[in-house]
């Protein structure tokens, strides 16, 4: 790896520097003569909103739980509608307010509106619309957590190779911020840059590179004056990654700022195999529960522990939902996470911003309403209160055998459990289920009953009510294993028939004869799912991706596996020839 060196002539940041560079860009902005003086030295201009914030860091960041990011907006590259949201309106934060929402992260991609030579200037009529949707949140009585974005990776990542001028940029542009939001209310934070990363650099020099990030952000608000002086300001890890060691690197750059009004930020997206559904992470098992209760932990021992607040800036799942695809993380699934998460950062002392990419995942940016509001009902649940789970929200009835008593594990979560439902039949204990301790079994009759004509499916909803939060619902499936069938296709277009028979496809595991892994996520066996294959339901089909295909190797069958949901597996066997794919089912004795 090339050896990056800080350069020896580079100029350290003093106040003069500062102030002749916030001088020479209020001339840039079109402030100049007494114009420019009164910016710099003018009274703050009355608050935009009516909240009282708390003087002390962590109470203010405390008060901003919950919240919640205007994700693909204005991050979006090269327009705020370049990603598929419209315009985001007042309208849009009135709604968010009165959802429970206490603050909102606007995440902003300047690049395509600042000039990329000296003196970097952004381009007015883009700040000014930034400002005017800044200014509509905390009109709508929302703290405003506003950031540089994606600028990360398109050009601050280069900073390890070209120091000097991405160094240069990167403080116009916060200049220029600052010089813009100079007046703002206390309400308004600013966020250093989102989940950095840097090209070309070891692990000593991306400390380095972070912490002179981090520092020259700092330097550069607090020179500005104005209601900048005391404003709270959010400074990240290198990735927002909430690991230890990059979060103690940011402990010693904050420590070492000496302010009492800065704020930790990271991300957290859960494990990986649950969050995309790959190397078999199809259930939120005592692995992706682990993950998150450590990071959190990690969280307030490095930083609420010592003083230090924290604003977890993005949560959610990486994939999910994703209104346009099927569903790779199993909802029922995905509600243990984001009940667990909300509790965990209640314990820790962590305000949550949950991502939202809008109309297709959480809130749909156009009718504003959300896409699924059950699902939204339980991460607002968790913000306050546990809620009962159970092992999994789906009993499955195979419809070729006698039916038999079915038993769930109930997670409690601290509560109790009190009473089953069919709609608003309440099933009578004993003779429809019994509980003894945290297991819950169906009996042979109530299922019976629950089954009908037993047609494939989902023949009816239960719902386990406990002593608080959200009652879980349990679906009770009719099913059969599946059935594949042989295909022929090519590399680029390859489904195989598949008879569901009421049951649901969890993952996928491909590999060869000598037990080598196969497709295009070589270090496990287990492929992620909508990634290298995907379960068409309506059309009675599993389709095989062109990037899975592709990496198949060539003339050599590879052994599917298909699991489903029910516990059944399916066994397939592919084989790539140049531009010919022949697929066909193994038959198990």
């Amino acid at each position: 790896m090339k050896d990056i060196r800080r350069p020896a002539h580079h100029r350290s940041r003093g106040p003069g520097r500062l102030a002749g560079l916030l001088m020479s860009l209020l001339v840039i902005l079109g402030l100049s003569g007494s114009t420019a003086l009164a910016a710099t030295d003018g009274t703050a201009q009355q608050a935009l909103a009516t909240i009282k914030v708390p003087s002390g860091a962590k109470d203010a960041v405390a008060a901003m739980q919950p919240s919640w990011n205007l994700g693909n907006t204005l991050d979006a590259i090269p327009d705020e509608t370049s990603w598929g949201n419209p315009k985001a309106t007042r309208e849009l934060f009135k709604t968010i307010r009165a959802q429970g929402f206490h603050s909102v992260r606007i995440p902003v991609t300047w690049s395509a509106h600042q000039s990329t030579t000296a003196p970097y200037t952004v381009d007015a009529a883009f700040l000014s619309r930034v400002k005017q949707v800044v200014d509509w949140a905390q009109a709508e009585n929302l703290y405003v957590v506003l950031n540089v974005h994606h600028d990360s990776w398109q050009w601050i990542s280069k900073i390890s190779t070209d120091h000097d001028n991405v160094l240069a940029r990167y403080d116009a542009l916060w200049t220029q911020i600052s010089a813009t939001f100079r007046n703002e209310p206390r309400t308004l934070l600013f966020e250093s840059v989102n989940e950095p990363s840097f090209d070309d650099a070891t692990a000593a020099q991306k400390t380095q590179l972070m912490n002179e990030l981090n520092t020259s952000f700092h330097e550069i608000v607090r020179a500005s004056g104005g209601a900048n002086k005391g404003r709270l300001l959010v400074l990240t890890t290198q990735g927002g990654t909430p690991s230890q060691d990059l979060m103690d690197d940011l402990y010693t750059t904050i420590s070492a700022l000496h302010d009492s009004n800065l704020v930790a930020t990271v991300h957290y997206y859960s494990y990986y195999p649950f969050s995309v559904n790959v190397a078999g992470g199809t259930r939120y098992d005592t692995a992706a529960q682990n993950d998150l209760t450590d990071a959190f932990a990690r969280m307030h021992d490095t930083f609420v522990d010592r003083g230090i607040p924290v604003y977890l800036g993005e949560y959610g799942l990486l994939a999910w939902p994703d209104h346009n695809h099927p569903d790779r993380v199993e909802r029922g699934e995905a509600l243990k996470y984001f009940e667990h998460l909300g509790y965990t950062a209640r314990q820790a002392g962590v305000t949550t911003a949950l991502w939202d990419p809008g109309t297709f995942a959480y809130l749909n940016r156009d009718t504003l309403k959300w896409q699924d509001p059950a699902l939204f009902a339980w991460i607002k649940s968790s913000w306050t209160t546990r809620s009962g789970t159970a092992s999994f929200d789906k009993v499955f009835v195979a419809k070729s055998s006698r039916i038999t008593a079915q038993s769930l594990t109930l997670n409690l979560n601290g509560t109790k459990f009190q009473s089953l439902w069919d709609g608003d039949t309440k099933l009578v204990a004993g003779k429809d289920y019994t509980v003894f301790k945290d297991r819950l079994t169906l009996t042979a009759q109530a299922l019976t009953r629950l089954t009908g004509e037993r047609d494939y499916g989902v023949n009816a909803t239960l719902q386990a009510r406990f002593s608080r939060g959200l009652p879980w619902k349990i679906d009770v499936v009719t099913y059969d294993t599946p059935v594949l069938s042989n295909a022929t296709g090519t590399p680029d277009s390859f489904t195989l028939p598949t008879k569901y028979q009421g049951d649901l496809l969890a993952t996928m595991e491909a590999t060869y004869a000598d037990g080598s892994n196969a497709g295009q996520t070589s270090w496990t066996p287990y492929q992620e799912f909508n990634a290298a294959f995907s379960p068409d339901y309506p059309n009675g089909t599993i389709i095989l991706t062109p990037e899975f295909l592709k990496a198949l190797r060539d003339g050599e069958p590879a052994t599917l596996t298909f699991h489903f949901h029910s516990g059944a597996k399916v066994k397939y066997k592919v084989t790539k020839s140049g531009d010919s794919v022949t697929g066909t089912a193994v038959t198990e004795s």
